[in-house]
Order: C-alpha cells, then sequence, then structure tokens
C-alpha cells in the first residue's frame, strides 16, 4: 500500500500525486501516441471513437455524476454541436474556428436549457431531457434549409494550412489531443470552487445553500459545462460520421452515453475513459458475436439496443460503483493481501429515514 508523505502545500493542488502515477501515464501516453505505428486503419478509428465518446462522456460526468443532475437528453447536445460546426464548415469558417463556434454555442444552448430545469430532479429532470431530445430531433429532421432534412448534410473534408485532418491518422491525433486537453481541464474544473460548489450540489442542495452556495447558478454552470464539452465531441463526431443524419442521433445515443458513466464508474474521470471503451468497442464485439451465433440469436431486430439496456441494468444491480469500483477493489485485495478483510465493500443495510429514528 502506498503511504504519500506530504511536506510541501503545493503537493495538494498537484495533478498527478506521486510518482507512480507518473510512470504508468507516462506509459500510456507513449503506447496512445506510438498508436498510428502499430494500429491499422479499422483500429485507429475504433479508438478515435472512443476519444470521442470520452470527451462526450467528460461532459455528461460533469453533469450526473459531479451535479447530480440525470439527464436523458446528452444527444441533443451532441447532435447541436455537430450540425452546427458542420454548417459553419459549409459557410466557409476555418476548421478550428468552426470547431470553438459549436462548443459555444452549445454551452449556450445548455444553459437556456437549465433554465426551466431547475425545478425539477430525479425522474423529472430525465423525462424533461428526454423530451429535448425528442425536439431537436424533430427539429432536425424538419429544418431542411439548414439541416438538409432527413437526406442530411454532407461533412466537408477538414483542412488548416494543407494539413488535412480527415486523414486516420491526423484524425487519431486530433482527438486525442482533445481528450487529453478536456481531462485537464475536466480536472482543474472540479478542484476549483465552482466545482466543489458542483459536488456539494449533489451531496445535499440543503447544506449546500446554507453554506451559501447559489443552487440555481451552480447548476446552470454545470448544465452549460457538460453541453460545452458534448457538443465539441460532436464536432468531432461529424468528421468520423461524414454525413449527418437526424437518425444518427437518438435516444440510443443517449443511452450510450449514460452507460459510458455508469458502467465506468459514476463520480470517476478514470470511470469515463473505462466506459467509453468499453461502450466505443461494444459494438464491435456485438457484431462479432452476431457472426457466431445462430441466425435465431443474432438476427434479432434491435440486438444492440438490448445489449446496452441489459448492460446498464446488471451494472446498477450487482456493480453500481462501475468499473473503475471493481479495479479499485481488486488493487485493494492484492494490496493488503492476506490481511483484507471480505467486508471491507460488504453494503450496509439501508432504512427508510422514518426508520433510522425509531
Amino acid at each position: 500500500m502506498r503511504f504519500i508523505r506530504k511536506i510541501r502545500y503545493e503537493q495538494d493542488i498537484n495533478l498527478i500525486k506521486h510518482s507512480g502515477q507518473v510512470l504508468w501515464y507516462g506509459l500510456l501516453l507513449a503506447a496512445l501516441v506510438s498508436g498510428p505505428f502499430w494500429l491499422d486503419r479499422f483500429l485507429m478509428g475504433e479508438f478515435a471513437t472512443v476519444f470521442i465518446f470520452a470527451v462526450a462522456g467528460l461532459g455528461l460526468m460533469v453533469l450526473v455524476g459531479y451535479t447530480g443532475l440525470v439527464s436523458l437528453g446528452h444527444a441533443a447536445f451532441l447532435a447541436i454541436g455537430a450540425y452546427m460546426h458542420t454548417y459553419l464548415l459549409r459557410q466557409g469558417v476555418p476548421f478550428p474556428i468552426a470547431m470553438m463556434i459549436a462548443t459555444v454555442f452549445s454551452a449556450l444552448f445548455g444553459g437556456l436549457v437549465a433554465l426551466p430545469a431547475l425545478r425539477m430532479t430525479g425522474i423529472y429532470l430525465a423525462v424533461a431531457t428526454l423530451a429535448l431530445a425528442q425536439i431537436v430531433e424533430k427539429i432536425l429532421e424538419h429544418w431542411k434549409s439548414v439541416t438538409g432534412g432527413f437526406n442530411g448534410l454532407a461533412v466537408p473534408r477538414p483542412e488548416l494550412f494543407g494539413v488535412d485532418f480527415a486523414s486516420p491518422t491526423v484524425f487519431y491525433f486530433l482527438c486525442l489531443g482533445v481528450l487529453i486537453g478536456c481531462m485537464i481541464l475536466v480536472m482543474n474544473l472540479l478542484r476549483s470552487p465552482a466545482g466543489r460548489a458542483m459536488t456539494a450540489v449533489r451531496d445535499s442542495e440543503t447544506s449546500a445553500e446554507s453554506m451559501g452556495i447559489h443552487i440555481a447558478r451552480t447548476k446552470t454552470l454545470a448544465f452549460a459545462i457538460s453541453a460545452a464539452l458534448t457538443g465539441l465531441a460532436g464536432a468531432l463526431y461529424a468528421h468520423y460520421m461524414n454525413h449527418l443524419a437526424p437518425n444518427a442521433f437518438t435516444l440510443e445515443i443517449s443511452i450510450q452515453l449514460l452507460l459510458i458513466v455508469v458502467v465506468g464508474g459514476l463520480g470517476s474521470l478514470h470511470g469515463v475513459i473505462y466506459g467509453a471503451i468499453f461502450v466505443g468497442l461494444l459494438p464491435a464485439g456485438i457484431a462479432v458475436f452476431k457472426d457466431v451465433m445462430p441466425p435465431a440469436i443474432g438476427q434479432i431486430t434491435g440486438l444492440q439496443p438490448i445489449i446496452f439496456g441489459l448492460i446498464l441494468i446488471l451494472f446498477l444491480i450487482y456493480e453500481p460503483e462501475g468499473i473503475y469500483g471493481r479495479w479499485k477493489k481488486i488493487r485493494l485485495f492484492f494490496e493488503e493481501f492476506p490481511l483484507y478483510r471480505k467486508a471491507t465493500y460488504k453494503r450496509q443495510k439501508s432504512f427508510l429515514r422514518t426508520e433510522r429514528l425509531q
């Protein structure tokens, strides 16, 4: 077991806590940077998808994992970022500027959505965001002058200073760089006063308000940041798709984003990465599963959403802390072996609030 000895005040604000993290994160970064040299074109595309979903998962994690606001409509923010970015590119706006404007526009839209959602929590907020996703999907279908309707929009090839960002290698590094930048941004956000306020609102709105935290402002900021990160992921997703259509941003995408934070581990940035890897590579695994299973099973209509929903239910019941929670338990087992106690993570019996006083 590692014990960190703190001898300087600056250690409390360091992003990297000890030399072991320097080693392992350095090896991980080296493996990712060298990826194009040992990955083929297909696998580079799959990993780029994982990076994009991880950026969108960071956005949803800020809202669900750190502020405690459930959303089933983040596909709407993904679509807004993708369509805004594509529309600006078709108008001749340079690639990085179009991406920045799409991110800011998504943040403003998220802030506007937060205003009527401030009075709702729990299942009511989830239904409201689900309705938002349906509204945005219908707008995309019928606003043909901007979105192209069911015909969709062809996404222009992103170029800057003669560099073609649509090539597999360059797009891989673009998605990786955006993910690393967003990770650093969120890590700094969470230890800022705004991030600590979000965590306080998640734990107890009454206690947070008693400490002087403005609940409405904190929730609005969380919605805006969450929508901004998801819109940025949507801009990258547009180039991954190469052609946008309304049926690419359905409820299934929202469920996949929710899977990332639940399966990876709520309230954990490591969990976002684990969840993105799991969800990003799961469709390829399902495709292989269909080929080896009998036709009666492999050809079931809507098999992928069924598997996604089943996995979500199983994790909520048997592993609510997600993949990262399970990894922490395994790591603690080997750190304390042979003194590990089986009841370390045993769930305690829960009571109703009225029963606790009896």
